[in-house]
């Protein structure tokens, strides 16, 4: 099966998933997006569009590492749980005006999954929606050897890349204690953004 194919299979699940599912969604790590996870830890700590449909991220070519796995606190309840010590977290996230018409006010980092996208603020600057990836649209997570499903929720002030809600990063790593002060160290993580409106879930799940 091509690349691009299995890649709008994986997306096409993940949407469905999101038609039932507020949470993050473990499912195995196909052929071809393991072979994903393997070509992108040979690139360059960035994004990349080096494949038809979607966007990634890609670690250090001299560690041959992808990204790390820090935590985001931003949103609603931004000080409880695990994010209590969390020295940085804000008050909303990126797209809390479009987060409404799902029913809720917010993100809650605590409950929801979702992963950390773009650079704001400094240089280089890139915006996924830049490559036509959607807000609030479905991301695959690869981590711990488990794909996992989450939305792009919110966006970086800087340049450090590989983030995602602290329900994620424990969905990801449950036995590494993380919280809002403690991400995940390891360049081993792989997040894949979908472009195009089909990646985005309706009010009420798929469209």
């Amino acid at each position: 099966m091509a690349m691009a194919t299995l890649l709008k299979l994986t997306l096409y699940l993940a949407v469905l998933v999101f038609a039932v599912l507020a949470s993050a969604a473990r499912r195995p790590v196909p052929a071809n997006l393991q072979k994903l996870y393997n070509h992108a830890k040979a690139g360059d700590f960035t994004y990349c569009g080096d494949h038809e449909g979607i966007i990634y991220i890609t670690g250090s070519s001299d560690r041959a590492a992808l990204a790390d796995m820090d935590v985001d606190c931003d949103g609603i309840k931004r000080s409880k749980g695990a994010c209590a010590n969390d020295p940085s977290g804000q008050d909303q996230t990126a797209f809390k005006h479009e987060v409404p018409r799902y029913g809720i006010e917010d993100l809650d980092s605590n409950k929801h999954a979702y992963v950390v996208l773009g650079t704001q603020g400094s240089e280089p600057s890139y915006m996924p929606s830049a490559s036509n990836v959607e807000s609030l649209s479905v991301v695959a997570v690869v981590c711990n050897g488990t794909l996992f499903y989450g939305v792009w929720g919110d966006t970086n002030g800087g340049t450090d890349v590989g983030e995602a809600s602290v329900s994620l990063a424990h969905t990801c790593f449950p036995d590494e204690h993380l919280s809002g002060d403690n991400g995940h160290k390891r360049r081993d993580v792989l997040y894949v953004a979908f472009v195009g409106e089909q990646a985005k879930p309706g009010a009420k799940g798929a469209n």
